[in-house]
């Protein structure tokens, strides 16, 4: 870390990465056919990342995976499985445990039964007091890398047409939603040409209540002991830190959730490729977006590591992902800002 200014020495540090989507297919593009996506050169730009992790002088703590790990197109071609086990023989020699959040492409290529029983599940033993909601099938635990600190992860298609069976409630329930806001034949295609209306897409989901009363439970004991926290989940909740089109459904309830409370110092996302920065002058809370992995050129990098103090966070990037300082008070002394 020669680069970083701050040479004392963190409470912690860890790895992040986002939007692998590996599949051993040609190149292609995305949805909108705008932006080119490097399917099989990104299992390289992983191996980059965590040979990085491996060299660094203070190795991480642990690795955070937000989601979107292997491409849908796995599915079509039949080879999910075999996908997953080439990207996590690459994550098995990670020098920290890896974290993994649930995006749609994980989704497009299992149901979420299959994901409860499978190594893309992270969350903690249920007798561990890092446990999520007792309801219902919700991905989402938290667990402390270090005394006062606290790692929230979320399910941000806790509420979603992915992922579940056509016959169930919870599918029900949100095509209901989804079709209260997009009238479109194809729900994938967004309701409007600008807005926020635009986030109401199939590949997009929400947070239950049960989740969101889960939430405000955990920052509730964490303002308590006077804890920082980091929320990470594979959709961004802030229109500044993302294209509207990436947005979870109620992201809205999100925010307001995290504003009553003090605790939260930043909420890390992906999804949004072209990734995303901003920092929420009435809350203090940083809302930063990763760029994605698969619209990385082979030649770049697209993965940080982030040194976490009592009262800062420093994300040193590499390639696409630029250094940031994150202070965890507001407003920031001007001389401190990157």
């Amino acid at each position: 870390m020669e680069s970083c200014p701050i040479e004392d020495a963190p409470l912690f540090t860890f790895g992040v990465i986002a939007d692998i989507q590996y599949a051993d297919i040609d190149d292609g593009f995305n949805y909108t056919r705008t932006q080119r996506r490097y399917y099989r050169s990104s299992l390289q730009l992983l191996r980059n990342a965590r040979e990085s992790w491996s060299r660094s002088a203070v190795k991480p703590s642990f690795i955070l995976q937000l989601g979107d790990i292997i491409d849908g197109f796995n599915k079509q071609h039949d080879s999910s499985d075999q996908a997953l086990d080439t990207v996590m023989r690459e994550l098995s020699t990670c020098p920290a445990q890896v974290h993994h959040v649930w995006g749609n492409h994980e989704f497009y290529n299992f149901s979420r039964d299959t994901l409860m029983k499978s190594k893309l599940n992270s969350s903690p033993p249920c007798d561990s007091g890092g446990g999520g909601p007792q309801t219902g099938d919700i991905y989402a635990y938290h667990f402390n890398p270090t005394p006062k600190f606290k790692i929230v992860v979320l399910d941000a298609y806790d509420v979603s047409v992915l992922g579940r069976t056509v016959s169930s409630v919870q599918y029900n329930n949100a095509l209901n939603i989804l079709k209260e806001h997009n009238s479109n034949e194809d729900l994938n295609h967004p309701p409007a040409e600008e807005g926020m209306k635009r986030k109401f897409v199939k590949f997009n989901g929400g947070f239950s209540r049960d989740q969101l009363t889960w939430l405000d439970g955990v920052l509730s004991l964490s303002d308590k002991n006077e804890e920082r926290v980091l929320i990470v989940s594979h959709l961004p909740v802030h229109p500044l830190s993302t294209e509207p089109i990436c947005l979870a459904w109620n992201s809205e309830d999100v925010l307001a959730l995290i504003g009553a409370h003090g605790c939260v110092v930043c909420f890390m996302a992906g999804h949004d490729h072209n990734g995303g920065y901003h920092h929420d002058r009435d809350s203090g809370v940083h809302h930063l977006t990763l760029e994605g992995v698969i619209e990385t050129p082979p030649d770049s990098d697209a993965f940080g590591t982030v040194w976490v103090y009592e009262d800062r966070m420093f994300l040193k990037g590499s390639g696409r992902t630029a250094d940031r300082l994150l202070l965890f008070t507001w407003p920031p002394d001007e001389t401190q800002i990157m």
